[in-house]
């Protein structure tokens, strides 16, 4: 009745105490504003806040929640040697059209007893959300879930990640190469590589996500599918126009503009 898919009811979000989720909530908001902020920093800010927390516990949670301070840093930990780094290709580059360029990105996402993870795929040109998938945990099958579903739509010429794990494994990186995509990928800790997808977290959140207070993966995947219906179908962006991402992106193949996004968990 609720046009729920089954895989959503067996969603459980992942488990902390309630005051790292309290902290938790309160270093994904801070990060969203300050997102060059560290270890160092963070625990500064959040001792500011009268949390008495120390280094250690901070690093824990920002790994846990896949943050990591941005700005170029060398000798990073490195890859699994058997997955590959691709080059960034998008350095000055003219995106004048849509599906020129897509990207993908993970982020951390809040609840009320627990928190989840979402990717998200985004043509850069018109700003649209190809397709989106949430998680509880970090695996690389639910970014390659989100990736082939975009892909029975339409293919880009160029596809841009990070360097995480779950796009450069073989699995992800083999699903662009059968479809003959070039694979670009952000410089490490050089998220503004990757702006759009950024931008598109900080809308959702603030927008969204900051001022419910979702309790499960149920209620979350609700408010996350009527959320992105409404930034590709009704949310007028000044960048394009005042027009909205479903009317760019569809101009150029055709479609009526009234098509909505169907994600499927």
């Amino acid at each position: 009745m609720l046009e729920l898919k089954r895989s959503v009811y067996y969603y459980k979000p992942k488990q902390e105490s309630k005051e790292n989720l309290e902290i938790m909530r309160q270093i994904d908001e801070q990060y969203m504003k300050t997102p060059f902020y560290g270890v160092r920093r963070m625990c500064n800010y959040l001792r500011s806040l009268n949390y008495k927390i120390n280094e250690k516990r901070v690093r824990r949670l920002m790994r846990l929640m896949g943050l990591e301070a941005i700005y170029p840093k060398p000798h990073l930990s490195k890859p699994d040697k058997e997955h590959k780094i691709y080059p960034y290709l998008l350095r000055g580059v003219e995106i004048t059209h849509a599906d020129k360029v897509w990207s993908s990105d993970i982020t951390y996402i809040p609840l009320l007893n627990g928190f989840m993870y979402l990717v998200a795929v985004i043509d850069w040109y018109s700003r649209y959300i190809l397709s989106w998938r949430l998680s509880n945990t970090l695996e690389e099958s639910f970014c390659i879930s989100a990736l082939e579903d975009a892909l029975s739509r339409s293919k880009p010429e160029i596809f841009n990640t990070d360097q995480g794990s779950q796009f450069t494994s073989n699995k992800h990186t083999g699903v662009l190469e059968k479809s003959e995509i070039l694979i670009s990928m952000d410089g490490r800790g050089r998220a503004l590589d990757n702006v759009y997808i950024e931008r598109f977290w900080w809308s959702l959140k603030y927008e969204d996500i900051y001022l419910h207070s979702y309790t499960d993966g149920k209620t979350l995947y609700k408010g996350i599918e009527s959320y992105i219906d409404y930034y590709n179908n009704e949310r007028a962006h000044q960048s394009l126009g005042y027009r909205t991402p479903a009317d760019v992106y569809f101009e150029r193949l055709n479609i009526g503009c009234s098509q909505r996004l169907t994600a499927v968990v």
